[in-house]
């Protein structure tokens, strides 16, 4: 059953639908471009081969992790407007804090672009998942960083949230088949690495918390409203299709599977939704893309003498075509989610040295954030955990012997 009608019903729906958008819903509909991505196509598998039945809390804790971290960049930039992560931690803590947490954020995006580009390649051409991919991440790098035009963005969440939810809703109407007793047994370490995984599926934040000068700024009491609301949105959204994944492919299955989502279609008799689950793919890639490529460029600039869009973009998509090309996609996920963490250590420490008055949100919640994403990047899967210590390593050494007269003056 073709499924070409669908999907020009559903732009055609939500192009003619008028709607005002304020600016909390607008913080939030941004703010889900960029962050609904690989994690959902392909961060479950990971996750509950870490988390078993724990794969829910995991998810809680993960989310809680995130949302103290968006809560830190958004005071932090308010009283920095102009500057990235890894400036403002140079301002709180020096040089080598700044290059360790511009470093962890470069890698950290490098395996989140990685996950993203392989989740589109296995639900579109899976037998030939690294050169597409890797293709993926070229043509973004070229174009500067996919994005949608402004005014098609609500369209893009609304249609990738409209195919998770009818995703969810399929596998929840079928029964699922007889699964056997679950082999797994996890234990705390692999819920936490379960949630170190599902970390990088809440990243993407930063696009309305500390956006940068071309793009729109948000006032301080909508992103107080906005961004819990975003988290609630994300957890209650990922809980549902995880569940209902977990439930048509049990947790043994969902484990091994390399689309979670499609997997679960196919097991539920939807498989004629599986060409609308690859465009839903594609149009999350889009933007997810985008979001992680600025962020990475804007990072790498601030701590380097390289200036041009094109050199740092060159440098970050290098990166993302090793890890495409080295890592699978639930490892590239997984040291997204550990480099990411790490970044939100730095970040979360520098927030909670603001001053009271410079605050949105109360100081505990940056010493929440804290503890938090060190736990997470303690718990990260060893492999993840050993890919991202040497890329902080490296990216650490680069930066120091690169630039030491940049910060000088």
């Amino acid at each position: 059953m073709t499924t070409d009608w669908l999907v020009d019903l559903t732009l055609l729906v939500c192009k003619c639908v008028p709607v005002t958008f304020t600016p909390r819903s607008g913080a939030v509909v941004l703010a889900l471009g960029s962050t609904l991505g690989a994690g959902v196509l392909t961060g479950f598998a990971p996750a509950v081969a870490g988390a078993g039945p724990w794969f829910l809390p995991a998810l809680v804790v993960a989310a809680l992790a995130a949302l103290c971290s968006a809560m830190s960049t958004a005071d932090q930039h308010q009283v920095y407007p102009e500057g990235t992560g890894a400036t403002r931690v140079r301002a709180q803590f020096g040089l080598l804090p700044s290059w360790i947490a511009a470093s962890a954020h470069v890698v950290g995006r490098a395996g989140v672009v990685a996950a993203v580009a392989s989740a589109f390649a296995v639900h579109v051409l899976p037998q030939y998942r690294v050169p597409v991919a890797a293709a993926l991440v070229v043509l973004a790098v070229a174009l500067g960083g996919v994005a949608w035009p402004a005014r098609l963005t609500p369209v893009a969440v609304a249609f990738v949230v409209g195919v998770l939810v009818l995703v969810a809703v399929v596998c929840l109407a079928v029964p699922p088949p007889a699964n056997p007793a679950s082999a797994l047994r996890p234990d705390v370490m692999g819920v936490l690495g379960g949630a170190c995984v599902l970390f990088a599926a809440f990243t993407g934040f930063e696009r309305v918390t500390s956006p940068g000068r071309d793009e729109r700024a948000f006032d301080p009491r909508a992103l107080k409203v906005a961004v819990p609301v975003l988290f609630a949105v994300l957890l209650a959204l990922y809980a549902l299709v995880g569940h209902a994944v977990l439930r048509q492919l049990g947790p043994d299955r969902l484990a091994l599977s390399k689309a979670p989502l499609r997997d679960a279609l196919v097991v539920a008799d939807g498989r004629w939704l599986v060409p609308l689950l690859a465009v839903g793919a594609a149009v999350a890639a889009v933007s997810v893309l985008r979001s992680a490529l600025v962020g990475a460029r804007r990072t790498l600039g601030s701590v380097t003498s390289v200036r041009g869009r094109l050199p740092l973009d060159v440098v970050n998509g290098a990166l993302a075509v090793a890890a495409v090309v080295v890592l699978q996609p639930a490892t590239a996920l997984a040291v997204g989610g550990c480099a990411t963490a790490v970044y939100y250590g730095f970040t979360n420490a520098a927030a909670r040295l603001l001053a009271k008055e410079d605050r949105t949100w109360p100081a505990r919640t940056a010493c929440f954030g804290l503890g938090l994403s060190v736990v997470l990047a303690v718990g990260a899967p060893t492999d993840a955990l050993v890919v991202t210590g040497v890329g902080l390593v490296v990216g650490t050494a680069a930066l120091a012997l690169g630039r030491p007269r940049a910060h000088s003056r």
